[in-house]
């Protein structure tokens, strides 16, 4: 007998309608990271991944969610982001990071808000993660980010780094919070100072009257009085001061490679 039938005048449950937005992701060696990622996205009509010639396993869990997914040499954060937006097809485009998730709320919040809405873009609170902890303090909630856009009025600014995505008309700001994984573990952190104090030193290099001697003295202080006092981070335990440290450090050494650079 087939029990899975249904019963007399019962309808089978119907598979929701897609999120009528494509997902924009950019990708090199996040297979720790993506699936989860994926997983959160999986209701959006559409997903486009561009990959920087990843040599674990993300080619083959990002396949298994998309059939738009591309292979490209690093180009940076900036032109990979827009090059993901510019192969998408629907009105409305969602930028997500490997490390970010789109939590059931806003995907709901989302379906409802993007077919009815005059804005341009929103705002997505992002719920920040340091060491598995949701850091409430420090400057890091709710920590708006632009990421909900319509695709013919919005572009990712061409920065070095902490790229962003500026729109055309109005804008607003969404209640329900994405969640983002930053750093796992200290080494994590100190991984990714490297790359992106690079980055900074770099765009900084042709920023005007900039004194990296000065900055390499007073910016370290002024980010760590900024973080745990004044945007009260020792609320959040041993957690908030490590962070705050660890971006005093930071601070501190993209001025150094900016004064290095400088010779």
């Amino acid at each position: 007998m087939n029990t899975n039938r249904d019963a007399p005048g019962q309808q089978r449950e119907s598979r929701p309608d897609p999120i009528p937005v494509s997902v924009a992701i950019v990708t090199a060696n996040e297979e720790h990271n993506i699936k989860d990622a994926l997983e959160s996205v999986r209701l959006f009509r559409e997903i486009v991944i561009i990959d920087a010639l990843s040599t674990d396993r993300t080619a083959e869990i990002c396949r298994a969610y998309t059939d738009k997914f591309y292979q490209f040499p690093w180009k940076g954060y900036a032109a990979q982001k827009q090059d993901a937006v510019d192969r998408t097809s629907l009105e409305w485009v969602l930028i997500l990071d490997a490390d970010e998730r789109v939590t059931p709320e806003l995907r709901q919040e989302i379906r409802e808000t993007v077919p009815v809405t005059a804005h341009a873009g929103f705002f997505i609170p992002r719920k920040n993660y340091f060491l598995g902890r949701w850091i409430r303090h420090s400057g890091w909630w709710p920590d708006h980010t632009l990421r909900l856009f319509r695709k013919g009025a919005g572009r990712v600014e061409m920065r070095e780094v902490h790229e962003k995505v500026a729109v055309r008309g109005s804008v607003g700001t969404l209640r329900s919070p994405m969640e983002h994984y930053s750093y796992r573990t200290i080494s994590d952190f100190l991984r990714k100072t490297e790359a992106y104090s690079e980055l900074s030193a770099k765009e900084l290099l042709g920023a005007p009257k900039r004194r990296p001697l000065l900055s390499m003295a007073a910016s370290p202080l002024a980010v760590f009085l900024k973080m745990y006092i004044l945007r009260q981070g020792f609320r959040d335990g041993a957690h908030g001061l490590v962070l705050a440290v660890l971006y005093s450090f930071y601070t501190f050494l993209k001025y150094a490679k900016l004064w290095e650079r400088k010779g």
